[in-house]
């Protein structure tokens, strides 16, 4: 009776994320993260789950419980610009994968929200990494439209998402040809052909009653759309040619509206002026420093320093890079940044705007750096100790909290290097005895 008692209460934990608390950390070597340096003897206060402050000289209100960091690194977490964290456990069993639908006739209509599953591996180990919140994808089938993403955190509890229906993320370039018939041209006609169709929709929804199974937009796509071309969510391209970043740039002449967020963006730094003055934001692949198609001849590691010098809001995201598993990269991707600035002729960051680039700057290219990202009053209370610099490799959370709860750390690497590091006579399991 005991054990079902406790595994009904372990039930009822999961129900629902846990009631926002109150933290404050102190005697920290502070990191905002809103492209700012790093600040020594800074403290953050957090209240029902927001930072109500963080800076030198902060008092902590009385009642709030402290936790003295002793000149340990805080920072904000870690927020993952691009992933698929969530939707699956083994990438080549489809029965864990929920990235895309080969055979569903929606495409801009699918929700990737109610897939996310916060029990799977990949969600529980970077949580332990310190990323704390995330931006997940759908991926592709028979469309360039791979749905309607969210954003998620990674707490340890059963609600993960928070917000669904965040963007609509697109396939353009070489993969957006392939999806659309063959040719970047059929992309486009294919891209503005739905838009066309979502206003229709948006000024008569009626009309969209019977046109039949041959009709190129269904109802569900159509009415997802709508919001997309009207501004009020962001549309993600994956686009890494120059030439084809600025036809997605023109697509704002008919759709003015539109909130356009590149993806990958390989080549941007080759038309990184043109990108700034259109005010478009970039998620860009950090480690993209070989052409590994047609469409990134130009790649090289200085992309995201010439786009940052050029004025564009940009952060770091993981497409087609393990995103489904390895989210955690993004410290050693913003480390390298780093380092990169030490090369003479190439272009990195500073250690500060390095981290904004996996922080703040991917939330705000969202339209969401009021809510997620830095250590700025106002924003959620999530919150990372280290036990060194961040973004140096070997550095490890001693501690994560989200919405000022502190998270568990454990996860199952961690528990298989604890068994194996000394192994003693007997305490193996069969298969390993010889």
């Amino acid at each position: 009776m005991k054990r079902l008692l406790l595994a009904a209460a372990a039930t009822l934990a999961l129900a629902g994320p846990a009631a926002a608390q109150n933290v404050a950390i102190t005697n920290a070597r502070l990191v905002i993260g809103d492209g700012s340096q790093p600040i020594d003897g800074g403290t953050v206060v957090i209240r029902d789950g927001r930072v109500v402050a963080a800076g030198t000289g902060v008092a902590v209100p009385a009642g709030i419980p402290v936790v003295d960091a002793k000149g340990a690194w805080v920072s904000p977490g870690l927020f993952a610009g691009f992933s698929r964290l969530g939707l699956v456990e083994v990438d080549a069993v489809d029965g864990t994968n929920d990235t895309s639908a080969n055979g569903s006739p929606f495409h801009a209509a699918i929700d990737v929200a109610p897939a996310v599953n916060p029990r799977t591996s990949a969600i529980i180990l970077n949580r332990s990494e310190g990323i704390t919140r995330a931006l997940v994808a759908p991926d592709t089938a028979g469309s360039i439209f791979a749905g309607q993403g969210a954003i998620i955190d990674l707490g340890a509890d059963a609600n993960p998402i928070s917000r669904p229906r965040a963007f609509q993320f697109i396939e353009y370039g070489e993969p957006g040809a392939g999806l659309a018939g063959g040719s970047r041209p059929a992309a486009l006609a294919v891209l503005r052909n739905a838009f066309f169709e979502a206003r229709e929709y948006a000024r008569n929804p009626a009309s969209f009653n019977d046109r039949g199974k041959d009709a190129f937009l269904t109802r569900l796509d159509a009415e997802a759309l709508v919001p997309v071309i009207q501004g009020k969510v962001p549309l993600l391209v994956h686009v890494e040619r120059a030439s084809d970043i600025l036809v997605v740039l023109d697509l704002k002449r008919d759709f003015p509206a539109l909130d356009i967020v590149l993806v990958g963006a390989t080549e941007g730094w080759m038309v990184a002026r043109e990108i700034a003055a259109a005010k478009v934001t970039v998620i860009a692949t950090a480690l993209a420093d070989l052409p590994e198609t047609f469409e990134a001849l130009a790649a090289t590691q200085s992309n995201i320093g010439r786009l940052k010098a050029a004025g564009v809001t940009v952060g770091i995201g993981m497409l087609n890079d393990n995103d489904a598993h390895q989210a955690r990269y993004v410290k050693q991707y913003a480390g390298n940044l780093v380092a990169l600035g030490r090369i003479p002729g190439a272009a990195g960051l500073d250690w500060g705007a390095a981290f904004a680039t996996i922080s703040s700057k991917p939330a705000e290219a969202l339209g969401m750096g009021g809510e997620f990202g830095s250590l700025r009053p106002g924003r959620r209370g999530d919150v990372v100790i280290w036990d060194g610099d961040p973004l140096e490799l070997g550095t490890a959370a001693t501690a994560v909290y989200i919405d000022g709860i502190e998270q568990p750390l454990d996860n199952r690497q961690k528990r298989l290097r604890e068994r194996y590091w000394k192994p003693t006579e007997g305490a193996l399991p069969k298969a390993y005895e010889r």
